[in-house]
């Protein structure tokens, strides 16, 4: 075994999508109506300094986000927040930020994100927010901001993708967190809200952006704003989620995805996922040009040579001897 980190909660919260939703203003309204933001607990030290008008004590990644990352190269974050349905406070976006560069770090083949207890994430830590109030609530909340948009940030930037199991209530922040992994599998009683505006905040954890890729704009705008919930099903349906398993299976079920995941080529995998991402962006000419040098590079690589040598054996390839990239 490599890293763990495992530990139990912050303050209790009732768990329940409505209660629990995401930072909010901290990257639109803040920006737009603080023209001194630049000011603010924000940038690459921002995750490691304590949050204005909180005790030290309130800020303990290590008891908010359990890592463990094993030999064979799987890594395990599980938000550890149970008794506050796994809501995001400041601690809570550090531990996923901590996560995020450990798995970095050790070069992982596959990461499982999961949530302890009932409910994957609710979303932000409102009772942690509502103890600050003006300049010092804006800065916090773009400090947790700044935390877990890194850890976003950084997941995307790995080779190794990510496996998300939810359940229960799945909320703000949280839902955030759910597109973001690579494979998203629901339990069939999981529901999804989007709750920001319900309480006058707007989204963050890249839900404004995941969402219209994942749904189509018109539907993406239609859950911001009505905070409608969506059940399993429907989350299925509307390519919310990859699939929907028993609550019962969904554990076991997201194990045996992300082991096969963690045997297959890492490296082709960041390079698809890369590929993926940008074309939603770039014009079909230079997609092509893109497809075209990626798949020489894979082709010339051990991971390339191996799997094609496999095949004309006859044989499973064995992508877990080639080291993956830091």
């Amino acid at each position: 075994m490599g890293d763990r980190v495992s530990a139990d909660v912050g303050p209790a919260a009732a768990e329940r999508a409505t209660a629990g939703v995401g930072r909010g203003a901290a990257d639109s309204a803040v920006e737009s109506n603080r023209p001194d933001r630049a000011s603010a607990d924000v940038g690459p030290g921002a995750a490691n300094r304590p949050a204005v008008g909180l005790s030290p004590r309130a800020a303990d990644p290590a008891a908010s986000v359990g890592v463990e990352i094993q030999d064979d190269g799987l890594a395990r974050v599980t938000l550890r927040r149970r008794h506050a349905g796994n809501a995001i406070d400041l601690a809570t976006a550090r531990g996923l930020l901590d996560a995020a560069r450990a798995c970095e770090r050790a070069a992982v083949r596959a990461v499982l994100l999961t949530g302890e207890g009932k409910s994957f994430c609710v979303g932000g830590d409102l009772r942690e927010f509502s103890r600050l109030t003006g300049e010092a609530l804006e800065k916090h909340l773009v400090a947790v901001t700044d935390a877990l948009h890194c850890a976003l940030r950084t997941f995307a930037s790995i080779d190794a993708p990510m496996v998300a199991a939810v359940q229960g209530a799945v909320a703000g922040a949280g839902i955030g967190l759910a597109a973001a992994a690579d494979v998203t599998l629901a339990a069939d009683d999981v529901t999804f809200t989007a709750a920001y505006t319900g309480i006058g905040y707007s989204p963050d954890a890249g839900v404004s952006w995941q969402l219209p890729r994942l749904v189509g704009p018109k539907r993406a705008v239609e859950l911001l704003l009505t905070n409608r919930r969506v059940p399993a099903a429907e989350a299925a349906t509307i390519g919310l989620v990859s699939r929907v398993v028993p609550s019962g299976e969904l554990a076991a079920e997201a194990e045996r995805t992300a082991e096969a995941l963690r045997r297959g080529p890492t490296c082709a995998f960041g390079a698809t996922r890369r590929l993926v991402a940008s074309g939603q962006t770039t014009d079909l000419a230079r997609h092509l040009d893109d497809e075209a040098g990626v798949l020489a590079a894979a082709a010339a690589s051990e991971e390339g040579r191996e799997g094609v040598a496999a095949f004309l054996d006859k044989r499973a390839p064995d992508f877990t001897r080639i080291p993956s990239r830091p």
